[in-house]
């Protein structure tokens, strides 16, 4: 628990959802407070979601589908695992889940960093589009999947057909892939990625934690850009 005691704590085993989720979105215009405590989550969906303004909540506990969903400029801590979309379309801001998040992490997001201490399931960052996403532990099939831009680092392992149809966004993984999907390859790993690299981790605040020679780089080859008929079995 953070030593600076929080403004505002909402309990969800007495106060409804929708309350805590309407008091976050006044807050936003109304009202100073700007640390928030939220109890008893028991793997409700949506909770803190849309926020548009740099608050922290704490969650303390489970959360079902969409934590934090469309969030930006909040920082969300969740102490426990996370469902399915956790950061789905976030814009900016912070999202920390401290246990393991289902499907869809960081789901076509523009912005900000989601960070996952744990494992992360299928399509992680799937149609990411300019958020950074830091996965502690391993990732499952199908991530970043036609992703964009921003970039997505695995101190694990990747699951199958990682980055199948990538476009720009930048993949880094410490451990194995059990496949590539289509268009992505192995790049090398210069000095200006390493850079950047350290940069993300450092975000994350994993700085010195790991090694970033350790890693390897992944992109797209850029043959899916424009229907080729070599290319047909691919699309």
């Amino acid at each position: 628990m953070n030593a600076i005691a929080p403004d505002v704590t909402f309990d969800l085993a007495t106060t409804p959802l929708r309350e805590l989720n309407e008091a976050l979105h006044k807050a936003t215009a109304e009202s100073n407070a700007r640390r928030w405590r939220v109890l008893n989550p028991n793997g409700r969906h949506a909770v803190a979601v849309g926020l548009a303004m740099p608050l922290t909540v704490e969650i303390e506990g489970n959360v079902g589908y969409y934590c934090a969903g469309m969030n930006a400029e909040a920082s969300v801590i969740i102490h426990g695992n996370a469902g399915q979309g956790v950061a789905e379309n976030m814009m900016s801001g912070f999202v920390h889940v401290r246990g393991d998040a289902s499907q869809s992490a960081g789901a076509t997001a523009h912005g900000g960093m989601l960070v996952v201490d744990g494992n992360a399931s299928a399509r992680c960052g799937i149609s990411m589009k300019g958020v950074d996403i830091v996965v502690k532990g391993s990732i499952g099939h199908m991530s970043a999947f036609m992703g964009q831009s921003g970039s997505l680092v695995v101190l694990g392992d990747a699951g199958e057909a990682l980055g199948d149809s990538l476009y720009e966004a930048k993949l880094f993984v410490r451990g194995t892939v059990k496949s590539l999907g289509a268009d992505c390859i192995e790049k090398e790993m210069r000095d200006e990625h390493k850079a950047l690299l350290a940069q993300k981790l450092k975000a994350a605040g994993l700085e010195g934690a790991v090694d970033v020679s350790e890693f390897k780089r992944y992109g797209s080859a850029r043959q899916l850009y424009n229907f080729h008929v070599d290319n047909a079995s691919a699309y």
